[in-house]
């Protein structure tokens, strides 16, 4: 089973690199390409083993609805060359994350559980059941950290400590309402509920721009809208399509990335069983099969994607 655990490129007229948790980034100034390898996370740790085909799945998924929204909002995505890879703007992050949800779950749900009726600033009403319809869409930021765990954090304080201007906020907000709407209706054509997802935007030239991976399962909650009265009405635990999955392998096996905690391991059989899921997770998301790629020169496909496409896009935007 082969797969892209990490990639080691020089390019002429590179400027940077960074690798985060499961991309690899090279920047050219104003440019940069990130290169979605196959690695996985989970509880802010990266797994040891890569899963097949998921770096692509993700990829693929977030380059279909970046351009379904891109009428609606801008984004920083130029061309996306190969499954692999995106090209697109270098942006000046927005350090908070812009986590929307339209029901009652995760770590809302967890939140609302303990006695709180308050999230990130937003009042929530008595009487709530895990996976229940929220009265309206409701935005629940949360703080990017550069170590440890992102945090919640309301507008209020965001607004108070200038961490975002009072401008910017209501663009960003006003962009996550529309998209979350956008994202909803792409979801109910496919037969899923778009529970909540996550949006981050940055700045290029002065304009804000949607950045990173969009409504994928391992950026947003789905349930599948066939059964779903039923299932609340009986209290029964709702079907979804996300990556909670292999979080839920690794509680099984006694690991949330806690001290003292390890990873179990990964067999050829677990590999090969998430990344079939991830297939799957395709599959019921674009309404297509992913087609199988050759695996055998597949960082020289990558490199060359990335060499063709920074001839023909302007450096200097």
């Amino acid at each position: 089973m082969e797969a892209i655990k990490e990639t080691n490129f020089s390019f002429p007229g590179q400027t940077g690199f960074y690798r985060g948790k499961v991309r690899d980034v090279y920047y050219f100034g104003n440019i940069m390409a990130m290169v979605a390898t196959d690695r996985i996370s989970a509880f802010d740790v990266v797994l040891p083993r890569a899963i097949p085909d998921k770096g692509r799945v993700l990829n693929q998924i977030a380059s279909k609805n970046l351009t379904a929204t891109k009428e609606l909002v801008p984004n920083w995505v130029i061309e996306t060359p190969d499954p692999n890879v995106t090209i697109g703007f270098t942006c000046q992050p927005f350090p908070v994350e812009m986590v929307v949800r339209g029901y009652l779950a995760g770590h809302a749900w967890r939140e609302y559980r303990s006695g709180k009726r308050m999230l990130c600033g937003v009042p929530l009403p008595d009487g709530l059941k895990e996976n229940d319809k929220l009265p309206h869409p409701i935005i629940t930021p949360t703080t990017k950290a550069h170590e440890g765990h992102d945090e919640d954090i309301s507008k209020e304080e965001i607004l108070r400590k200038g961490i975002v201007s009072e401008k910017d906020y209501s663009e960003l907000e006003e962009y996550t309402f529309t998209l979350f709407a956008k994202g909803t209706a792409l979801a109910a054509e496919r037969g899923l509920i778009l529970v909540d997802t996550k949006y981050e935007f940055g700045k290029h030239n002065d304009t804000i721009y949607l950045i990173d991976e969009v409504h994928t399962p391992d950026s947003s909650r789905y349930f599948y809208a066939a059964g779903y009265m039923d299932r609340q009405q009986k209290g029964e635990a709702q079907k979804q399509l996300s990556k909670e999955f292999v979080r839920q392998w690794l509680i099984e096996n006694g690991f949330q990335g806690k001290e003292g905690q390890h990873v179990p391991e990964m067999t050829d059989q677990v590999v090969a069983s998430i990344s079939s899921r991830y297939k799957e997770l395709y599959q019921q998301v674009t309404g297509s099969s992913l087609e199988p790629i050759d695996y055998s020169a597949i960082e020289q496909r990558i490199e060359q994607s990335i060499l063709n496409s920074l001839k023909s896009v302007n450096l200097g935007a």
